[in-house]
Protein backbone atom coordinates (compact mmCIF):
# COMPACT_ATOMS: atom_id res chain seq x y z
CA UNK A 1 0.00 0.00 0.00
CA UNK A 2 1.63 3.68 -0.58
CA UNK A 3 1.95 5.96 1.04
CA UNK A 4 -0.62 8.41 0.00
CA UNK A 5 -2.98 5.33 -0.06
CA UNK A 6 -2.68 5.50 3.40
CA UNK A 7 -3.34 8.97 4.29
CA UNK A 8 -7.04 8.73 2.05
CA UNK A 9 -9.39 8.75 5.83
CA UNK A 10 -12.38 10.08 5.51
CA UNK A 11 -14.60 10.97 8.39
CA UNK A 12 -18.01 11.84 6.73
CA UNK A 13 -19.25 10.76 3.48
CA UNK A 14 -19.32 14.43 2.44
CA UNK A 15 -15.14 14.74 3.16
CA UNK A 16 -14.71 11.46 0.84
CA UNK A 17 -17.17 12.96 -2.18
CA UNK A 18 -15.22 16.66 -1.73
CA UNK A 19 -12.09 14.96 -2.01
CA UNK A 20 -12.45 13.07 -4.97
CA UNK A 21 -14.72 15.71 -6.82
CA UNK A 22 -17.84 13.88 -7.15
CA UNK A 23 -21.37 15.54 -6.19
CA UNK A 24 -22.20 16.67 -3.08
CA UNK A 25 -25.65 18.11 -3.00
CA UNK A 26 -27.47 15.12 -1.83
CA UNK A 27 -25.03 14.89 0.95
CA UNK A 28 -26.23 16.82 4.61
CA UNK A 29 -22.80 18.40 5.73
CA UNK A 30 -24.24 17.77 9.65
CA UNK A 31 -25.60 14.38 9.05
CA UNK A 32 -24.33 11.81 11.06
CA UNK A 33 -26.94 9.30 8.41
CA UNK A 34 -27.01 9.60 4.88
CA UNK A 35 -28.71 7.53 1.80
CA UNK A 36 -29.03 8.20 -1.98
CA UNK A 37 -28.57 6.90 -5.28
CA UNK A 38 -25.41 6.58 -6.49
CA UNK A 39 -26.05 7.55 -10.06
CA UNK A 40 -26.75 10.98 -8.68
CA UNK A 41 -23.43 11.07 -7.63
CA UNK A 42 -21.15 9.34 -10.17
CA UNK A 43 -22.34 11.32 -13.49
CA UNK A 44 -19.06 10.03 -15.40
CA UNK A 45 -18.98 5.63 -15.92
CA UNK A 46 -16.94 3.77 -15.88
CA UNK A 47 -15.43 4.94 -12.48
CA UNK A 48 -12.90 3.79 -10.53
CA UNK A 49 -11.86 5.22 -7.00
CA UNK A 50 -8.68 5.52 -5.20
CA UNK A 51 -8.00 2.99 -1.91
CA UNK A 52 -9.30 4.73 1.20
CA UNK A 53 -10.56 4.28 4.58
CA UNK A 54 -13.34 5.29 6.10
CA UNK A 55 -14.68 6.05 9.86
CA UNK A 56 -18.82 5.43 9.23
CA UNK A 57 -20.68 2.12 8.20
CA UNK A 58 -21.25 2.04 4.82
CA UNK A 59 -24.92 -0.58 3.55
CA UNK A 60 -25.15 -0.83 -0.47
CA UNK A 61 -27.94 -2.26 -2.10
CA UNK A 62 -27.35 -3.08 -6.33
CA UNK A 63 -30.34 -3.43 -7.83
CA UNK A 64 -28.84 -2.61 -11.28
CA UNK A 65 -25.57 -2.04 -11.45
CA UNK A 66 -22.29 -3.85 -12.07
CA UNK A 67 -18.31 -3.67 -11.02
CA UNK A 68 -16.24 -4.81 -8.37
CA UNK A 69 -15.23 -3.75 -4.75
CA UNK A 70 -12.30 -4.64 -2.90
CA UNK A 71 -11.74 -4.42 0.88
CA UNK A 72 -8.15 -5.04 1.99
CA UNK A 73 -7.05 -7.92 0.96
CA UNK A 74 -10.16 -9.27 -0.51
CA UNK A 75 -11.83 -8.72 -4.19
CA UNK A 76 -15.15 -9.16 -4.55
CA UNK A 77 -17.90 -8.77 -7.95
CA UNK A 78 -21.03 -6.81 -7.80
CA UNK A 79 -23.66 -7.71 -9.92
CA UNK A 80 -27.57 -6.65 -9.57
CA UNK A 81 -29.05 -8.22 -6.46
CA UNK A 82 -25.88 -7.55 -4.71
CA UNK A 83 -26.12 -6.23 -0.94
CA UNK A 84 -22.97 -5.79 1.16
CA UNK A 85 -21.33 -3.34 3.94
CA UNK A 86 -18.27 -2.40 5.57
CA UNK A 87 -17.68 -1.15 8.81
CA UNK A 88 -14.64 1.50 9.95
CA UNK A 89 -11.30 1.27 9.55
CA UNK A 90 -10.99 -0.85 6.39
CA UNK A 91 -8.82 -0.43 3.21
CA UNK A 92 -11.52 0.01 0.36
CA UNK A 93 -11.61 0.84 -3.08
CA UNK A 94 -14.45 0.21 -5.78
CA UNK A 95 -14.56 0.08 -9.47
CA UNK A 96 -18.33 0.86 -10.96
CA UNK A 97 -18.83 -0.30 -15.06
CA UNK A 98 -22.17 -0.33 -15.09
CA UNK A 99 -24.06 2.14 -12.68
CA UNK A 100 -28.18 2.68 -12.96
CA UNK A 101 -29.73 1.99 -9.19
CA UNK A 102 -27.50 1.59 -6.51
CA UNK A 103 -28.05 3.15 -2.88
CA UNK A 104 -25.74 3.61 -0.65
CA UNK A 105 -26.35 3.90 3.16
CA UNK A 106 -24.15 5.51 5.46
CA UNK A 107 -24.00 6.17 9.29
CA UNK A 108 -21.94 6.54 12.43
CA UNK A 109 -21.88 4.38 15.31
CA UNK A 110 -23.02 7.25 17.10
CA UNK A 111 -26.17 7.17 15.38
CA UNK A 112 -26.48 3.35 15.38
CA UNK A 113 -26.13 3.92 19.18
CA UNK A 114 -28.51 6.99 19.42
CA UNK A 115 -31.43 5.97 17.02
CA UNK A 116 -31.36 2.25 15.71
CA UNK A 117 -30.16 0.03 19.07
CA UNK A 118 -28.28 1.31 22.51
CA UNK A 119 -26.49 -2.28 22.39
CA UNK A 120 -26.26 -2.40 19.15
CA UNK A 121 -23.24 -4.71 18.55
CA UNK A 122 -25.02 -7.53 21.12
CA UNK A 123 -27.42 -7.68 19.21
CA UNK A 124 -26.49 -7.04 15.36
CA UNK A 125 -22.68 -8.70 16.00
CA UNK A 126 -21.73 -9.02 12.67
CA UNK A 127 -21.46 -5.29 12.33
CA UNK A 128 -18.04 -5.61 14.49
CA UNK A 129 -17.28 -8.72 11.89
CA UNK A 130 -13.89 -8.18 10.22
CA UNK A 131 -15.13 -8.64 6.75
CA UNK A 132 -18.42 -10.17 5.76
CA UNK A 133 -18.59 -10.97 2.09
CA UNK A 134 -21.23 -9.54 -0.49
CA UNK A 135 -24.54 -11.75 -0.95
CA UNK A 136 -26.29 -11.72 -4.55
CA UNK A 137 -29.76 -11.98 -3.00
CA UNK A 138 -33.00 -13.71 -5.14
CA UNK A 139 -34.59 -10.79 -6.54
CA UNK A 140 -38.16 -11.66 -4.40
CA UNK A 141 -35.97 -11.03 -1.46
CA UNK A 142 -33.97 -8.19 -2.80
CA UNK A 143 -37.55 -6.19 -3.67
CA UNK A 144 -38.60 -6.61 0.34
CA UNK A 145 -35.03 -5.00 0.84
CA UNK A 146 -35.79 -2.11 -1.84
CA UNK A 147 -39.01 -1.53 0.03
CA UNK A 148 -37.44 -1.19 3.47
CA UNK A 149 -34.37 1.30 1.96
CA UNK A 150 -36.95 3.18 -0.12
CA UNK A 151 -39.02 4.09 3.32
CA UNK A 152 -35.59 5.09 4.69
CA UNK A 153 -35.23 7.32 1.49
CA UNK A 154 -38.71 8.60 1.63
CA UNK A 155 -38.11 9.51 5.93
CA UNK A 156 -34.56 11.15 5.25
CA UNK A 157 -35.69 13.56 2.89
CA UNK A 158 -39.44 14.57 5.45
CA UNK A 159 -39.41 17.17 7.27
CA UNK A 160 -40.93 15.11 10.16
CA UNK A 161 -39.88 15.97 13.74
CA UNK A 162 -39.51 12.50 14.17
CA UNK A 163 -37.09 11.82 10.80
CA UNK A 164 -34.43 9.74 13.19
CA UNK A 165 -36.68 7.81 15.30
CA UNK A 166 -38.56 6.46 12.14
CA UNK A 167 -35.43 6.21 10.33
CA UNK A 168 -33.54 3.94 13.28
CA UNK A 169 -36.57 1.88 13.70
CA UNK A 170 -37.18 0.57 10.22
CA UNK A 171 -32.79 0.29 10.13
CA UNK A 172 -33.51 -2.08 13.06
CA UNK A 173 -36.15 -3.85 10.47
CA UNK A 174 -33.53 -4.02 8.08
CA UNK A 175 -30.53 -5.12 10.37
CA UNK A 176 -32.67 -7.89 11.10
CA UNK A 177 -33.09 -9.15 7.47
CA UNK A 178 -29.72 -8.89 6.98
CA UNK A 179 -29.00 -10.97 9.77
CA UNK A 180 -31.34 -13.49 8.64
CA UNK A 181 -30.08 -13.43 5.18
CA UNK A 182 -26.21 -13.31 5.92
CA UNK A 183 -25.40 -14.58 9.09
CA UNK A 184 -27.32 -17.80 9.89
CA UNK A 185 -24.18 -19.45 7.30
CA UNK A 186 -21.34 -17.06 7.83
CA UNK A 187 -18.51 -18.57 6.98
CA UNK A 188 -15.74 -17.33 9.02
CA UNK A 189 -12.64 -18.10 6.42
CA UNK A 190 -13.02 -14.38 5.52
CA UNK A 191 -11.95 -13.17 8.70
CA UNK A 192 -8.20 -13.73 7.59
CA UNK A 193 -5.44 -14.39 9.16
CA UNK A 194 -4.09 -13.94 13.00
CA UNK A 195 -4.02 -10.07 12.47
CA UNK A 196 -7.61 -10.74 11.49
CA UNK A 197 -8.28 -12.44 14.82
CA UNK A 198 -6.46 -9.72 16.84
CA UNK A 199 -8.46 -6.95 15.47
CA UNK A 200 -12.06 -8.78 16.12
CA UNK A 201 -10.94 -9.61 19.50
CA UNK A 202 -10.17 -6.53 20.19
CA UNK A 203 -13.07 -4.88 18.88
CA UNK A 204 -15.57 -7.30 20.57
CA UNK A 205 -13.52 -6.44 24.65
CA UNK A 206 -13.73 -2.90 23.47
CA UNK A 207 -17.43 -3.19 22.86
CA UNK A 208 -18.53 -5.37 25.83
CA UNK A 209 -15.87 -3.23 28.36
CA UNK A 210 -18.32 -0.14 27.80
CA UNK A 211 -21.48 -2.32 28.16
CA UNK A 212 -19.91 -3.31 31.80
CA UNK A 213 -19.23 1.05 32.19
CA UNK A 214 -22.86 1.46 31.54
CA UNK A 215 -23.99 -0.85 33.35
CA UNK A 216 -22.12 -0.58 36.71
CA UNK A 217 -19.98 -3.53 36.20
CA UNK A 218 -16.90 -1.83 35.48
CA UNK A 219 -15.73 1.07 37.33
CA UNK A 220 -12.61 2.35 35.21
CA UNK A 221 -11.40 2.83 31.45
CA UNK A 222 -9.42 0.23 30.06
CA UNK A 223 -6.14 1.11 28.98
CA UNK A 224 -3.79 -0.43 26.22
CA UNK A 225 -2.17 -2.96 28.68
CA UNK A 226 -5.33 -4.05 29.36
CA UNK A 227 -6.66 -4.68 26.10
CA UNK A 228 -3.51 -6.44 25.37
CA UNK A 229 -3.43 -8.62 28.37
CA UNK A 230 -6.71 -10.53 27.39
CA UNK A 231 -4.74 -11.48 24.28
CA UNK A 232 -1.73 -11.79 26.31
CA UNK A 233 0.08 -9.76 23.97
CA UNK A 234 2.58 -7.00 24.87
CA UNK A 235 0.50 -3.66 23.86
CA UNK A 236 2.97 -2.34 21.32
CA UNK A 237 2.40 -5.21 19.11
CA UNK A 238 -1.14 -4.82 20.14
CA UNK A 239 -1.14 -1.13 19.30
CA UNK A 240 0.94 -1.69 15.59
CA UNK A 241 -2.05 -4.69 14.64
CA UNK A 242 -4.63 -2.43 15.26
CA UNK A 243 -3.43 0.44 13.54
CA UNK A 244 -1.99 -1.17 10.46
CA UNK A 245 -5.41 -3.09 10.41
CA UNK A 246 -7.64 -0.41 11.13
CA UNK A 247 -5.56 2.75 10.34
CA UNK A 248 -6.00 4.02 13.61
CA UNK A 249 -4.53 3.70 17.35
CA UNK A 250 -6.09 1.84 20.22
CA UNK A 251 -6.29 4.85 21.69
CA UNK A 252 -8.11 6.76 19.04
CA UNK A 253 -10.36 3.44 19.31
CA UNK A 254 -10.89 4.50 22.64
CA UNK A 255 -11.42 8.12 22.91
CA UNK A 256 -14.09 7.81 20.12
CA UNK A 257 -15.72 4.84 21.67
CA UNK A 258 -15.93 6.86 24.85
CA UNK A 259 -17.39 9.79 23.00
CA UNK A 260 -19.78 7.68 21.03
CA UNK A 261 -20.93 6.20 24.45
CA UNK A 262 -21.42 9.27 26.30
CA UNK A 263 -23.29 11.00 23.42
CA UNK A 264 -25.66 8.35 24.16
CA UNK A 265 -26.36 8.27 27.38
CA UNK A 266 -26.45 12.28 26.72
CA UNK A 267 -29.42 11.94 24.97
CA UNK A 268 -31.09 10.68 27.91
CA UNK A 269 -32.45 13.60 29.97
CA UNK A 270 -32.37 11.40 33.18
CA UNK A 271 -29.17 10.51 33.92
CA UNK A 272 -27.02 13.53 35.10
CA UNK A 273 -23.44 14.83 33.47
CA UNK A 274 -21.86 13.94 36.82
CA UNK A 275 -23.60 9.99 36.34
CA UNK A 276 -22.79 10.01 32.56
CA UNK A 277 -19.14 10.64 33.95
CA UNK A 278 -18.98 7.96 36.49
CA UNK A 279 -20.43 5.60 34.54
CA UNK A 280 -17.65 6.29 31.59
CA UNK A 281 -14.62 5.25 34.95
CA UNK A 282 -13.94 9.00 35.08
CA UNK A 283 -13.67 9.81 38.60
CA UNK A 284 -14.11 13.94 38.35
CA UNK A 285 -16.80 15.16 35.81
CA UNK A 286 -14.72 18.51 35.28
CA UNK A 287 -11.85 16.04 33.58
CA UNK A 288 -15.05 14.49 31.36
CA UNK A 289 -16.35 17.46 30.43
CA UNK A 290 -12.96 18.52 29.73
CA UNK A 291 -12.37 15.44 28.04
CA UNK A 292 -15.21 15.25 25.60
CA UNK A 293 -15.13 18.96 24.68
CA UNK A 294 -11.58 17.95 23.44
CA UNK A 295 -12.97 15.25 21.64
CA UNK A 296 -16.47 16.78 20.17
CA UNK A 297 -16.08 20.09 19.98
CA UNK A 298 -18.84 20.79 22.54
CA UNK A 299 -19.06 20.85 26.28
CA UNK A 300 -21.60 17.71 27.48
CA UNK A 301 -24.02 21.15 28.90
CA UNK A 302 -23.77 22.38 25.06
CA UNK A 303 -24.20 18.90 23.34
CA UNK A 304 -27.29 17.60 26.02
CA UNK A 305 -28.84 21.50 25.06
CA UNK A 306 -28.42 21.09 21.41
CA UNK A 307 -29.68 17.45 20.76
CA UNK A 308 -33.13 18.50 23.22
CA UNK A 309 -33.60 21.44 20.93
CA UNK A 310 -33.01 24.52 23.83
CA UNK A 311 -30.00 26.19 22.34
CA UNK A 312 -30.66 29.40 20.56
Amino acid sequence: MKETEKTLVFNKLLDQYQYLGLTEEFIDEDADFTIHNLKDIHQVIPYQSPVYRTNFFSFVFVKDGSGKYTTDELVFEIRPGTIYFTNPGHFKSYEWRTLEEVYLVTLSESFLKENVHADIFDEFPFLLAETVPPRVIKPDVFTEFEQLYQQINRAYFSRSVYKNRIIGNLFVVLLLRIKECFWKDYNPIYEGNRSSQIVKNFKKLLEKHYRQLASGEAQMMFRVQDYADAQHLHPNYLNNVIKSKTGKAIGTWISEKTIAEAKSMLQNSAISIKEVAYRLGFSESANFSNYFKKHSGFSPVFYRKQQSGTTS
